[in-house]
């Protein structure tokens, strides 16, 4: 079964995370992408040259032919245009985040329900490398009983790109939506929901409008959890951080593939897509069945196709979908409560 793929924007998202994965799916055809710039539409005829090019998103959601809309484009147009997708009949993948608000990701969850329709989000770090290993770590047992985890999402730009959207005081802008959405979405997979989130967000850059630091709490039981991220990070410490009774283990570096397909490459046909560079493998000094056991962990390999074959899969009722909607939705919840947190100055309590 051939399914029929329109594409609503082709920014940064939708030509580096969507088209890529969606072409690389056998049972996909993208059909059509909503895009104006004509640098952008030289890149589409370049790279898919049998894809319809049109100028307004109706020209996708309308079209009888499509069966699955992904909507790439900023966070404010989420909820306007998965929703007028699910009402057309539509399967829907939405960029995360999921939406702006919980309430918001509530009502597509019901239009979705009512039409019976898959609706996912682009959670696709839960098939990099980095969140793949880590998972593999914690899962063996290697560490004894984990008692904390750290994770980080550090960047270095301290300038501001003309135009950016992610970086003006406009709801749902800043890193704590953006790349914090990434690290909510793994803790909650790794952990479950948190009982309580305590939050510290921060505009560091001089002349910043929105937030561009994040050092967050999620608080369980029996596991310290922390999320941090920053623009402000020249000098790049580990990417995760593990604690346990038996033993540690450290990850530096992050997934291959985004900086590969910035650059132009595509998944297609790569034997080697995915693979990590030996020197950013994990460092673990464990003690496991009674031996001291210090040394690398070789990195499981990313694709970012996964995601794009489970919808696949799921649209033609041979699989779950991964990413549920719920899932996705509690994420915002999350999202939610941190930015609760900092403006109360104190710890909240998770409640839905």
């Amino acid at each position: 079964m051939i399914i029929k793929v329109g594409l609503i924007g082709f920014g940064p998202g939708g030509r580096v995370f969507h088209a890529p994965f969606i072409t690389n799916v056998p049972g996909f055809e993208l059909k059509r992408i909503r895009e104006r710039k004509p640098e952008n539409i030289a890149i589409i005829k370049a790279y898919y040259p049998n894809t319809e090019i049109v100028a307004e998103a109706n020209d996708i959601i309308n079209d009888p032919a499509i069966d699955l809309v992904v909507v790439a484009t900023s966070n404010d147009a989420h909820l306007p245009l998965a929703k007028q997708a699910l009402l057309a009949g539509k399967h829907v993948v939405v960029e995360k985040p999921f939406t702006i608000t919980s309430a918001d990701a509530d009502e597509l969850i019901s239009i979705a329900q009512q039409v019976n329709k898959v609706l996912t989000v682009n959670h696709n770090r839960r098939w990099d490398s980095n969140a793949k290993t880590v998972e593999k770590v914690i899962r063996s047992g290697m560490l004894g009983t984990l008692v904390e985890f750290e994770a980080h999402y550090d960047r270095f730009r301290n300038y501001f790109r003309p135009g950016a959207w992610r970086e003006e005081n406009i709801p749902g802008s800043g890193t704590w939506y953006d790349l914090g959405a990434h690290l909510v979405d793994q803790a909650q997979m790794l952990f479950g929901l948190p009982t309580a989130i305590t939050a510290d967000l921060r505009a560091q850059r001089p002349g910043g409008k929105t937030i561009d630091s994040f050092d967050v709490r999620l608080h369980y039981p029996d596991v310290k959890v922390t999320l941090k991220g920053g623009m402000l990070v020249k000098e790049l410490g580990p990417t995760f951080m593990l604690y346990g009774t038996e033993g540690t283990f450290l990850k530096y570096g992050m997934d291959p593939q985004e900086d590969i397909l910035r650059a132009g490459g595509m998944p297609q046909g790569d034997p080697n897509w995915g693979v990590e560079p030996q020197d950013i493998w994990g460092k673990i000094n464990t003690t496991y069945n009674g031996l001291h056991i210090t040394g690398h962990i070789e990195s499981e390999r990313g694709d970012y196709t996964g995601f794009y074959q489970n919808v696949h899969d799921a649209i033609t009722g041979t699989a779950p979908i991964a990413v549920t909607p719920q899932q996705a939705r509690n994420t915002i919840r999350i999202i939610e409560l941190a930015m609760q947190s900092q403006a109360e100055g104190r710890t909240v309590p998770f409640t839905h």
